[in-house]
């Protein structure tokens, strides 16, 4: 059953480590996140864009989809299925389809507006039994089609929305969607911890997870980060993993074009970073 996310992101507060977010794309990539989740008994998020909603159809056959799968695969840690950098309309959508969690992207609005519309999302969400995830200060780089430059948000900005009753904050501190550049300056760990305190240690999300150095999500998380999604470097591996396939000719060998061969060495490389990403968030184990 999915679960919403809040529990388990209080418990990765209080426990010090971080429950990855991992974007979902087809069954391939659901499956793969799933089992490596059941393997490390780690809670997992399945994070899920509008765009990708789009793309499998829309939102009612993604949450069809992902309950199905939990319950066939015999899945019995937490799973939440949750909206990634959600509009207004959408956030709406996915409490209808069936989602557990939502993330409302009010960032490019004024703070008036973006605090007017989570507030009535909050009441939304929390009348379902949903956790809700609320933005401030743009996340850099492009996420269907909105894009941030990477600001830092401000404390007193991260004050007000997180008063309103949100369960996580996703507050910018110079990170970005995407692969980052060579010439990128680093999280702000200094508005990090600024942040931290001026939200009562509400658990504190990291977008763009693809990419920050180690040491760098080892010390977010000590400083209140408790959710870190990840999304570009799956689609990296996966990619790579099916180039080699193809190129070393293993989809002309036999049955090799079939499908379930053909993706088979991508969902391995999925398994593999996510497998990476949840011993260095410290969730294993921790479901």
């Amino acid at each position: 059953m999915l679960v919403s996310a809040t529990e388990m992101l209080n418990k990765a507060r209080d426990g010090h480590y971080a429950v990855g977010q991992f974007n979902i794309n087809n069954l391939e990539w659901t499956k793969a996140i799933l089992l490596t989740a059941q393997e490390l008994n780690s809670p997992v998020i399945l994070g899920v864009s509008e765009g990708a909603g789009k793309y499998m159809t829309g939102f009612k056959t993604v949450a069809a989809m992902v309950d199905s799968m939990v319950n066939d695969l015999g899945i019995t840690v937490p799973v939440a299925l949750h909206l990634d950098h959600g509009s207004y309309e959408g956030a709406k959508a996915c409490i209808e389809a069936g989602f557990s969690s939502i993330m409302f992207d009010g960032s490019h609005y004024p703070i008036d507006e973006n605090i007017a519309k989570t507030t009535e999302l909050v009441e939304l969400a929390h009348s379902k039994g949903l956790s809700i995830e609320a933005e401030v200060g743009a996340i850099g780089g492009e996420e269907d089609g909105v894009i941030g430059n990477g600001e830092v948000a401000d404390p007193d900005e991260c004050k007000r929305i997180a008063s309103l009753g949100i369960d996580f904050l996703a507050a910018g501190i110079g990170n970005i969607h995407g692969k980052y550049p060579a010439n990128w300056k680093g999280l702000d760990f200094e508005a990090l911890d600024s942040i931290h305190n001026a939200t009562d240690g509400i658990p504190l999300v990291l977008h763009g997870g693809t990419g920050i150095p180690a040491d760098m999500i080892k010390k977010a998380i000590s400083l209140g980060v408790s959710k870190i999604n990840v999304n570009t470097e799956c689609q990296l591996s996966f990619a790579a993993a099916t180039r080699g396939y193809i190129e070393a000719g293993k989809d002309l060998e036999g049955k090799g074009f079939d499908p379930r061969k053909l993706l088979a060495p991508g969902v391995e490389a999925i398994k593999a970073t996510v497998r990476e990403k949840m011993e260095l968030f410290g969730s294993v184990n921790k479901a």
